[in-house]
């Protein structure tokens, strides 16, 4: 896999966080996805009332399509500045700045003037605002992954860091709930005119929770160790030569997970609603009740496919789901263009098998990593993949559906992107219970004694 040496990380008794500290912590990792997750959530449901308050004329749909994929552009650099700095003085640190940005900016695209107010500079100023959330971004996502992974016991590690993505799921259905509970409330044309301000306001008293909470912890006691052997100002240093040099094998094997990760996602719960309104023909209402149903369902179940990881392995369990959705992808489109009921059902098939992916990223992709440039590697691969490969889906999506014709191709898309997430997985080290601490790669030393043991049979 590396040139690197092997490393120390061994099966065995967990140095233990006390339950209400570890709570805390993942609480802590959780909260600030939800955030996230909301502030995309709201942008990707709020389409119409964006396009109509900023991209007026008959290119509108693709400006504010436009405008979440840009929010990408500057997740890439958040990768490069927020993962080294997140190595040197802490992951907690890092993620209480990344909080901070991520909400403020989400407030401020609910307070921007519209087109008829002042012209292009109303785009211009959502644009500019997404960049930041993007930037932020790409320092918040990574860091929280990290987190949780660093806190989380090992052989527990997978259940834990499945809290993650509960969070970005009930950031998703919060999104969604709070767009259609205040469009019931006030009418499509109150929304049109204001009412599609107030859910990114209410993003910085969330954010703010966050942050509080977040600034009552301590570093991972991993990173504390690193920090007490005076080894993380050392792998400052040179942290981005030592990664790309000595860690350029599971940079690209993340990079190619993460492909596959984001396409699902991305095609599956942000641009699905979308999707099933504009080329389906589904009432507005139908699509948001499919969202909120399915991902109520996923929200539920993601932390048993953390467990399961535990008892059967990372590996095994993106396996079952890159085959599974790579198999199911087309027949369960074509079910979900035969209503409310059979998308309901089409929906959550694919959700249920991408939880397998989703609710095992805390304890697969920091561990692919030793702790000196953990942060950083996962951060810059993770921003740029999702910058590639993710942030563009729905704009991808969209364009080639209006091109061709043709509403299957969000399946087509997804199969494509298992394949290159099954490539990337043939090379990544399974991790499951192995000690994440130091700065050796996690779980080689226990992959190489399998080859050998195989070499000599």
């Amino acid at each position: 896999m590396t040139s690197v040496p092997a490393g120390s990380g061994q099966q065995g008794a967990d140095d233990e966080v006390e339950p209400s500290v570890l709570r805390r912590a993942v609480a802590a990792s959780a909260i600030g996805n939800a955030t996230e997750w909301f502030d995309y959530g709201i942008y990707a449901y709020l389409t119409v009332e964006l396009t109509n308050a900023f991209f007026p004329g008959e290119l509108g749909y693709l400006g504010t399509l436009l405008g979440f994929a840009i929010s990408f552009v500057l997740r890439p650099l958040g990768g490069f500045v927020w993962g080294p700095l997140g190595d040197r003085i802490g992951r907690q640190r890092v993620l209480s700045m990344t909080i901070i940005l991520m909400g403020v900016a989400t407030f401020l695209i609910g307070v921007i003037p519209s087109y008829e107010t002042i012209g292009w500079a109303a785009p211009a100023l959502l644009f500019l605002l997404r960049i930041i959330q993007g930037f932020s971004t790409g320092g918040e996502y990574g860091g929280a992954a990290t987190f949780m992974a660093e806190y989380a016991p090992d052989k527990k590690r997978g259940f834990w860091g499945s809290f993650l993505e509960f969070g970005t799921l009930a950031g998703f259905t919060l999104a969604v709930l709070v767009v259609f509970l205040l469009e019931t409330a006030i009418g499509e044309q109150a929304m049109l005119d204001y009412g599609w301000r107030i859910p990114f306001m209410i993003a910085l008293p969330m954010a703010m929770i966050g942050l509080y909470i977040r600034t009552k912890l301590e570093d991972t006691p991993v990173f504390r160790e690193l920090e007490a052997s005076g080894e993380s100002e050392q792998a400052a240093t040179g942290a981005l030569r030592d990664l790309l040099v000595r860690y350029w094998q599971p940079i690209l094997a993340l990079f190619g997970l993460v492909i596959a990760l984001n396409v699902i996602n991305y095609t599956l719960l942000t641009y699905m609603p979308t999707y099933l309104n504009t080329t389906i023909g589904m009432e507005s209402s139908a699509a948001d009740t499919l969202a909120i149903v399915g991902q109520v369902i996923m929200m539920l179940l993601v932390p048993f496919a953390g467990a399961l990881s535990d008892r059967i392995g990372r590996k095994p369990c993106w396996w079952i789901s890159l085959v599974g959705i790579f198999v199911l992808a087309i027949p369960m489109y074509m079910l979900m263009a035969q209503g409310l009921g059979w998308a309901i059902l089409g929906f959550t098939v694919l959700g249920l098998i991408y939880l397998l992916q989703l609710g095992t990223i805390s304890a697969t992709f920091p561990s692919m990593f030793p702790t000196h440039v953990r942060f950083a590697g996962m951060a810059i691969s993770y921003n740029v993949a999702t910058a590639a490969f993710g942030g563009t889906a729905p704009l991808v999506n969209e364009a080639v559906v209006e091109a061709t014709g043709d509403v299957l191709f969000p399946a087509y898309y997804m199969m494509g992107a298992c394949v290159i997430g099954m490539i990337a997985l043939y090379f990544v080290i399974e991790t499951k219970g192995v000690s994440i601490k130091g700065r050796q790669i996690p779980g080689l030393a226990e992959h190489q004694a399998k080859l050998a043991a195989k070499a000599r049979t």
